[in-house]
C-alpha cells in the first residue's frame, strides 16, 4: 500500500473512532500536511492537469484552472500547469499512484523545471440536480520523494454547512446577487461552485490561517520509490 493510501486509512480510523464530527460535512479537512516540511521553502510546483473519473469531460480542466488561480493567490510557491497533452506529462505518466525511482524524480525535476509536483483527480462531479464534486490530490517533493500534502474530499452543495460556507465565501468576495444563496443555491453555476472548492482546497496549505480547519494526521511519510 502506498503512502497516500496509508494516510487515507488513518483518516478513516480517526473518523470512525472519534466523535469529533457533526452530521454535516466539515470544511475541507480530510487532508495531510507534512509537519517536517515547509511549503514556503518549495520554490516551484508543477500542477499536472487533473485526471477525470467523472462523466463530464470539461470538469477536469475547469477544476485545474480554478485550483491554479486559488493557489497563486496564496503566494506560497511558484506554480506552472502541465497539461495532459504536454509531452512531459505523457513521458512520465504522472498520476496519484505511480511509484518513481530516484532517477525518475530527478528527471522530472529537470524536465518540468520544478521542485515538486501536484497530481490528482476529479473523483466525481454532479452538476444537477444538486451540485457536488470530489477531489483527490497530493504534492510530492521531487528532491526526496516525500509527500508534502494530500487531500481527499467531497463537497455537496445541498449540505447545510457547505451551503453556509459558500454564502460566506461569496459575501467575503463581494460578489453581487448571492444575498439569497440559501434559496437559490440550485442556480449557482458549476464554475462558481468549482471556484469555491478550489479556494477551500488552497486554504488547507496553511490551515492555521483558517479557524475552522484542523490537521487530522501528521505522520512522517514519503512516496514509495524503487532504487535501481
Amino acid at each position: 500500500m502506498n503512502n497516500f493510501k496509508t494516510v487515507l486509512l488513518f483518516l478513516t480510523i480517526l473518523l470512525s473512532g472519534c466523535g469529533l464530527y457533526e452530521s454535516h460535512t466539515p470544511p475541507a479537512d480530510h487532508y495531510y500536511l507534512n509537519p517536517d516540511k515547509d511549503l514556503d521553502t518549495v520554490g516551484r510546483i508543477a500542477l499536472v492537469e487533473l485526471s477525470n473519473d467523472s462523466a463530464f469531460p470539461r470538469i477536469s480542466s475547469q477544476a485545474t484552472e480554478a485550483l491554479f488561480q486559488a493557489l497563486q493567490k496564496k503566494q506560497i510557491f511558484g506554480l506552472a500547469i502541465v497539461r495532459r497533452h504536454d509531452p512531459a506529462w505523457r513521458s512520465f505518466q504522472l498520476d496519484l499512484n505511480t511509484a518513481y525511482t530516484l532517477e525518475q524524480l530527478s528527471a522530472m525535476r529537470k524536465t518540468l523545471n520544478c521542485d515538486a509536483v501536484l497530481v490528482g483527480a476529479v473523483t466525481e462531479f454532479k452538476p444537477y440536480p444538486h451540485m457536488g464534486i470530489g477531489l483527490r490530490l497530493k504534492i510530492v517533493d521531487l528532491t526526496d520523494g516525500q509527500l508534502l500534502w494530500a487531500l481527499e474530499q467531497i463537497w455537496d452543495a445541498t449540505d447545510r454547512a457547505t451551503e453556509e460556507r459558500i454564502m460566506d465565501y461569496y459575501s467575503d468576495h463581494d460578489l453581487v446577487g448571492f444575498a439569497t444563496l440559501r434559496e437559490r443555491l440550485g442556480t449557482v453555476s458549476s464554475l462558481k461552485f468549482v471556484k469555491f472548492v478550489a479556494y477551500e482546497t488552497a486554504e488547507t496549505l496553511r490551515p492555521e490561517r483558517q479557524g475552522g480547519m484542523k490537521l487530522l494526521l501528521s505522520p512522517k511519510k514519503s512516496v514509495n520509490f524503487r532504487k535501481k
